[in-house]
């Protein structure tokens, strides 16, 4: 892993570090950047000024408390009511880390948490894509995938290109109206189960995107590398493939979504830390900007 991302994950679980980029005066104006508010009015109010096509991610994981998967559940409620209130719910679909729904505790009850979430989805006519999160809930997501798809085959499947497994559950999951959101993958993985260099992940992005695009669902490729966005345009081209779409994460490249007309990723929440982190290690490059503005104001 590359030294950085590797300490900026360190910092990710380290208490100090999380209580300094929260209480420092110019966290919050930084963190705007990347994280849309922390409560519905805040997601509702950025969806509405977007103007794009969106994907909501209420913040939170890791939840080993029924309350807490309950108050998740009860926000993405909330949520969807509010956007189908504002006339809003058409473009705006929502993602949902089954995690924060109670998977530690019991896959059944993230089952039944996340059919909760996609039936209001399916009243509010919008749609549910299931976040994928570290290996060692991979297949426990795909299986409750699964078996939410008997009653909403639109539910969406996210893939990592940094697994070694991935080009498989491409092939598994390219059939016939499945939505699939292509990504490289955020969290830290030993070797035994992703691909460490980062020049191999993209190769095996391509090689996914290839089995996508040739299959019968609708790909939806998250990515900011342009060589990658140039690479998806051209392979459309020769599968003569019309029905897909690009994502990318609120607040990165904000023009190219706007050229591309991108689904934006849209996280809210009160638990922005631990996103905000893994988004740093992702593209490190973020960091110069993130630090630069700690750096200017006290």
């Amino acid at each position: 892993m590359n030294p950085l991302r590797a300490l900026i994950m360190a910092a990710s679980r380290n208490e100090a570090v999380h209580h300094l980029v929260a209480t420092a005066p110019i966290s919050r104006d930084v963190v705007k950047r990347f994280v849309a508010g922390e409560s519905t009015r805040d997601a509702v109010e950025v969806v509405r000024n977007l103007g794009l096509p969106v994907t909501l991610d209420y913040l939170g994981e890791d939840t080993t408390d029924k309350a807490q998967a309950e108050k998740t559940v009860q926000a993405y409620l909330e949520l969807l009511d509010a956007l189908h209130a504002a006339g809003l719910a058409e473009n705006a679909e929502v993602s949902v880390k089954l995690s924060a729904v109670g998977q530690a505790l019991d896959e059944s009850l993230a089952l039944t948490n996340a059919s909760r979430i996609c039936a209001a989805a399916e009243q509010c006519r919008t749609t549910v894509t299931l976040d994928m999160e570290d290996h060692t809930t991979t297949d426990s997501t795909l299986r409750v995938l699964h078996e939410l798809r008997r009653t909403w085959p639109w539910v969406g499947a996210v893939v990592q290109t940094y697994l070694h497994r991935t080009l498989d559950d491409c092939e598994a999951l390219a059939g016939p109206g499945s939505r699939v959101r292509l990504v490289k993958g955020a969290y830290a993985e030993p070797p035994e189960v992703a691909i460490q260099d980062p020049h191999e992940v993209d190769l095996n992005y391509v090689r996914c995107a290839n089995v996508l695009l040739a299959g019968e669902g609708y790909p939806m490729f998250a990515t900011h590398d342009p060589r990658l966005i140039e690479i998806i345009g051209e392979r459309a081209r020769w599968y003569d493939k019309t029905e897909f779409e690009y994502q990318m994460l609120y607040g990165i490249r904000p023009e190219e979504q706007r050229r591309l007309g991108t689904r934006v990723y849209v996280p809210y929440g009160e638990q922005w830390y631990g996103y905000l982190m893994r988004r740093l290690a992702e593209r490190p490059a973020n960091v110069t900007f993130f630090l630069r503005s700690l750096a200017s104001r006290s």
